[in-house]
């Protein structure tokens, strides 16, 4: 699969979590479904990690590169978004229907 592919596919993969989350909002807070997305994601990614150990001490021999991973990560990837959400207050707003008036 092409890099172009793999990342048509990455966003693909995410859209259908936000999906999901837009749905919840229908009938719940953002901020709660925000951190129930939050925490079913540090569920899966516990997982991952337990999933390529062998034992309880090779998990733990991986655990604090993998909370530096993910962390670093997740910063990257919020810093990203949020600068991408910047446009969202020019004219005429791209998502008003999702901004606090």
């Amino acid at each position: 699969m092409s890099e172009v592919d793999k990342n048509k596919q990455f966003r693909q993969f995410a859209d259908t979590f936000i999906d999901v989350a837009n749905n919840h909002i229908e009938g719940s807070d953002s901020s709660f479904v925000s951190s129930s997305m939050l925490y079913g994601t540090s569920r899966f990614c516990s997982f991952v990690v337990a999933s390529g150990c062998d034992s309880a001490e090779h998990l733990e021999a991986n655990r604090e590169e993998a909370i530096r991973f993910y962390t670093e990560e997740f910063k990257r990837m919020l810093s990203e978004n949020l600068d991408e959400y910047k446009n969202t207050y020019k004219e005429p707003p791209r998502y008003e229907h999702l901004i606090k008036k």
